[in-house]
Formats: structure tokens, sequence, C-alpha cells
């Protein structure tokens, strides 16, 4: 028993690893995202409508792959091909013409459809194995490492932003994005490496016949309503690191160092708030909430640096408790069989309701922060009375 708990810790940290890279890729490319479409000629409002729409596609399309990966249990493939189309669409934003943000756009969804692709596959798998360590615990540790990866991305990144040499902006964001296509190389290698590896990680986590189904109860659609609150509440980067540049309160080099800052604190945050899940349940994720949702003013009312700082410390607070506890309340609710569906659902929610956000607060953004503000605190303190009716129910 003892070495299967120890096994199920290397599959974790071995998914984490190919977490870390693919998060070093895609957290580094959205680090720059908001100067880079701005630069290509993008508007506020489609900035925010893009990125908000790839969190939607990202999210929503995953209760068709989900279900799909527990129909034919491929969940290794559907990972591999989700990874695979990094190396693709990524590097491609080098290549990109004067004034060609629309096809920026159109990459950056296509990035998105890969995450949607891979990650009820790569979140059940995961789930196996964290199903013999403890649910919060399991995805903490896979968050952090994830979360590492995306403290690395924009620190690389500023780095060859700010050595930049001879040459326009624009030729120094391709340098950006190429060097973001050999991490996502290197998240598929360790992925197939895992695979070897680790060919059948469902072993982790016994059956437990039909005990265990997804509940449609009304605990369930008030869990449901509460994240998708909390998600239509929670700014995109993209649209902060516009608000920075286009306010001129930071320069645009420092904007990838100020959202690898943020992940260090998701990944903190995470680590912490999955220990606290594994003993609280969902209380955990109420006082996350709460903290987190002070983010905004901090960031969009008062211009000074220190309190861009403090509004991107609540910011990651907010991120990384969501991406531990999130998955672990959906692994405690549903059993093996059918939980990439279950993730599938659960994100379908979650991905709606930031892309209704993203695309509102864009809009807004063009004649009043103050709303912007209000609209952001506003949804995520709602989902509070939800998650406190259900407190004593998911544990």
């Amino acid at each position: 028993m003892e070495n299967k708990k120890k096994s199920a810790y290397y599959f974790i940290l071995l998914l984490g690893i190919v977490s870390l890279f693919s998060d070093l890729t895609h957290e580094g490319a959205r680090s720059i995202l908001g100067p880079y479409l701005a630069l290509l000629g993008a508007s506020a409002a489609a900035i925010g409508f893009v990125s908000g729409l790839g969190e939607f596609i990202g999210y929503a399309l995953r209760i068709v792959t989900g279900f799909i990966s527990d129909k034919t249990k491929k969940y290794w493939t559907m990972a591999i091909i989700g990874y695979g189309i990094n190396i693709v669409a990524i590097p491609l934003l080098a290549f990109l013409p004067e004034n060609g943000w629309v096809l920026a756009c159109g990459l950056i969804l296509a990035e998105r459809f890969g995450k949607a692709i891979r990650n009820p596959a790569k979140s059940t798998l995961v789930s196996f194995a964290a199903s013999k360590v403890g649910p919060g615990k399991g995805f903490a540790l896979q968050e952090a490492l994830d979360q590492i990866g995306a403290f690395a991305g924009p620190v690389i990144l500023f780095i060859i932003l700010t050595l930049k040499g001879a040459g326009t902006e624009k030729e120094a964001y391709a340098k950006c994005f190429l060097a973001l296509g050999v991490t996502a190389i290197l998240a598929l290698a360790v992925l197939l490496a895992a695979k070897k590896i680790y060919p059948h990680p469902e072993n982790f986590e016994p059956d437990a016949g039909d005990d265990k189904k997804i509940s449609f109860n009304r605990s369930f659609w008030f869990y449901i309503a509460a994240i998708s609150l909390v998600a239509a509440g929670f700014i995109d980067f993209p649209l902060i690191a516009f608000h920075l540049a286009d306010k001129s309160i930071m320069p645009s080099n420092y904007i990838p160092l100020l959202y690898a800052f943020a992940m260090g604190v998701d990944a903190a945050a995470a680590l912490y708030f999955g220990w606290l899940y594994d003993k609280k349940g969902i209380k955990s994720l109420m006082a996350a909430v709460l903290i987190s949702a002070f983010f905004a003013p901090f960031i969009f009312l008062l211009n000074g640096k220190i309190s861009i700082v403090i509004g991107m410390l609540l910011w990651g607070i907010g991120m990384g408790a969501q991406e531990s506890i999130l998955k672990a309340t959906v692994t405690s609710l549903t059993g093996k069989n059918q939980r990439a569906t279950a993730f599938g659902i659960f994100n379908t929610g979650f991905g709606a309701f930031w892309f209704i956000g993203s695309w509102i607060m864009g809009y807004v953004y063009s004649f009043s922060l103050p709303v912007i503000v209000i609209i952001s605190m506003a949804f995520q303190l709602l989902s509070l009375p939800l998650l406190f009716k259900i407190r004593n129910e998911v544990k």
C-alpha cells in the first residue's frame, strides 16, 4: 500500500512537470498577449472578447472532450493531441504581419482548443493518483508545479524583452514566441515518458462500482452556480496587461514579471488551500474567494505600483485556490468511470461565465473603470451565499 502511494506521488510529480513546461509555454504567452495584440492593432474590447472567448472554448468544449475521454478511455491519446497543438499554435504567433491581430486571435483560440482537448483527460489521469494521496493534496502538488512554469515563463520573456538588442518591438515579441515553442516540445516529451512508465494510472484507484455517480441534486447546481459567478468576476490577465500598458503604469517589459509574481503566489496558494480543502472542505474555497475578490480596485482604481502589486497578490491567491480546490471538489463528488465527463460539465459552466464576464468588462473598460471593479467584486462575492449553503454537504 505504501509503495502504491509513493508511486502515485511520483506519477503526480511527472504530470506536474508536464504542466510546468506547458504553463511555461501558454502562461508565458498569456503574459504578453495584451500588449502584443495592442501592438498589432487590437482594441481593449477586442482583447476582452477574445480572452473571454478563448477561455470559453478552453472550458466549454471540455463537456464534449470529457465525454469522449470517458467513452473511449483514451485518456493518454486525448492528452497527447491537446499538448501537441501548443507546439504549432504558440510559435506561429511569431510570424504574423503588421495589423495581424485577427490572425493572432485565431491562434490564441487554437491554443485554447488544445487545452479543451487535453484538460479533462489529464485531470482524470491526475485524479486516479490523487485519490490515493488525498484529492486536495494531489491537485495542489500538481498545481504548484504547474505554477512554477507559469512563474518561469513570464520571467524568461522579461529577460528576452529587456535584452532584445537591435530590432523592432514586434521582432522582440517574435523571439519570445519562438522560445516558448521549445518548452511546448518539452511538455509533450515528458508526457510521452510518463505514458511509457505508467501506462495504466487508473489502477491507482480501485473501482467503487456504482456507488459514486455525478449527483445532479440541489447541492451540485448550487456549486456550479457559485463557481460560475466566481469565473464571471475574475478578470483575465490580458485585459489587466492592456490596462497597465494603456495607462503607462508600468513599462511593457515589466508586465511579464508582474505576471510571474502572481504565478508564484498562485503556486503557494494552491499548496495551502489544497491542504486546507482536505481538512475543511468547501469552506476553504469560501475563504479564498473572500480574500481574492478585492483585487480589482487595487489594479484598476489605485494606479500606484505598490497597489498594483497588492492587487496581483490577491489575484494570484484566487487563481491558486481555484485550480486546486475546484478540481478536488469534482474528484470528491464523482467516481472514476465518469470523472472526465464530470470535469467537462463543471468546466462548461465555468468557461461560459468567464467568457461572459470578460466580454462585459472588456466592453465597459473604454468608458468606466469603477464599473469594472463593481462588476468584478459583485459577481465574486455573490458566490459566497451559495457556497455557504452547501458548506456542510461538500467536504
